[in-house]
């Protein structure tokens, strides 16, 4: 009896929250959606533009129609998920296990970090890649030494993470206004080389759709920015209380347009511009887009600010997600401690989760493997569990999300998960 009062109250709870007004937009709110663009606009623009422009035109298209609402949509269900927590300072790990108890909260700590470790990872081939190129093509200098150059970059990426959040959200801001000035006249500025041609090639209804479901694990990675959900919400919560979700959801479609505006448009600019021989070549070499275009185009412009829209992309990028991949790390560690009955030192712990992810990023970083084959085979499948079931599952058994039962978003979030998931088991059956 007392749990179905318990029950009932929740629902209560998020009933009231969809129906209190929110308060107006503040700076605050515009600092957390350009940390969000940030987050997620460095794979949107370095990957995405190879993978979906080798399978044509026109599925691009329908891609740049359905990413939208798939992007605001799975960001909304699992900022609601860590808002429903009835403590306010409990991150993504804390709250799976309110909700799901001690065993199942492992599991899916577990699933969340290696969610977002692999592309913590991507982050360090990718910038080592790009300032590499950028050397040896732009500079007209010889390539440094992989492993003292990857090192060197990384130790810079990780230091503004350690000055602290407030740090981060502010170097954040300041890269994020030029990177997208810059992005945008990179867009219209490769209008004049656009192969219009392109347009007349159709592909069959089974080609059409094969290739949109094998691209959707990158479109899943390109415009994820799940890492820094957790923080977001955490903090929303500290600011807004009981309306923190639906401030947190006018955020997340402000920040979701802004994102599928900027980059499509670049995606497209970049694809009528490149054939598709380019754009594999580009694959095969394991560079950015950008990378590619600047060592391919004539202009200086390109060759010049091409590399330097990567590199402040990878930067802005990789804060969101090194965020993200230590919060999983240290909520495993902790439950497990926890579990073995020892004491957890805060001080030892953030020492060794620095170590840690400062050698694997830079064992990888000098490894270089595919960056496009980890995004496939690791990034947008389990990325899709933890970003589009997982929130999805939680609205269906926790009753503090009892109120956003019942909606067709939840289909449509539901499918574009299994489709990302499943997308990996098609394209090695054709």
């Amino acid at each position: 009896m007392q749990r179905d009062s318990i029950n009932a109250q929740d629902v209560a709870v998020a009933a009231q929250e969809e129906q209190t007004p929110v308060k107006g937009w503040s700076r605050q709110d515009t600092t957390w959606m350009l940390s969000l663009f940030g987050t997620a606009v460095g794979a949107g623009i370095l990957f995405l533009p190879i993978n979906a422009g080798m399978g044509g035109f026109w599925p691009l298209v329908l891609m740049a129609i359905i990413i939208g609402p798939m992007t605001y949509l799975a960001h909304r269900g699992l900022s609601r998920f860590v808002c429903s927590s009835k403590n306010p300072g409990s991150d993504i790990t804390q709250v799976v296990e309110e909700h799901f108890g001690v065993s199942a909260g492992k599991a899916i700590t577990v699933l969340y970090f290696f969610a977002i470790f692999p592309i913590v990872l991507i982050y360090g081939v990718g910038i080592t890649n790009t300032v590499d190129s950028f050397i040896v093509n732009q500079l007209g200098f010889a390539s440094p030494p992989r492993i003292i150059l990857s090192a060197v970059l990384i130790i810079g990426m990780m230091s503004v993470m350690v000055a602290g959040e407030k740090f981060m959200l502010k170097v954040t801001q300041f890269l994020v206004y030029p990177l997208v000035a810059i992005l945008a006249f990179m867009s219209f500025y490769l209008i004049p080389d656009w192969k219009l041609d392109a347009l007349q090639v159709v592909p069959s209804a089974g080609e059409f759709l094969g290739t949109v479901w094998l691209t959707i694990p990158v479109l899943v990675f390109a415009f994820n920015h799940s890492p820094a959900i957790s923080q977001f919400s955490v903090s929303l919560k500290r600011e807004h209380g009981d309306n923190a979700a639906k401030k947190a959801d006018v955020i997340l479609r402000n920040t979701s347009m802004m994102l599928v505006g900027f980059v499509m448009l670049f995606v497209f600019s970049c694809v009528l511009s490149l054939s598709p021989e380019q754009l594999a070549e580009a694959k095969s070499e394991n560079l950015a887009i950008l990378s590619y275009l600047a060592n391919v185009h004539s202009s200086g412009f390109v060759s010049y600010f091409g590399p330097i829209i990567a590199f402040i992309a990878i930067i802005s990028s990789f804060f969101g997600h090194y965020l993200g991949a230590t919060e999983g790390l240290k909520g495993m560690i902790t439950k497990q401690l926890r579990s073995s009955n020892k004491e957890v030192s805060d001080a030892k712990l953030n020492k060794f989760i620095l170590g840690f992810m400062f050698f694997s990023i830079w064992i990888v970083a000098v490894i270089n493997p595919s960056i496009l084959g980890m995004i496939e085979a690791l990034g947008g499948p389990i990325i899709a569990a933890i970003l589009y079931l997982m929130p999805m599952y939680a609205v269906h058994k926790v009753p503090a999300l009892k109120a956003y039962r019942g909606r067709i978003s939840n289909v449509f979030v539901v499918i574009a998960g299994l489709l990302a998931m499943t997308a990996i088991l098609f394209g090695l059956m054709s």
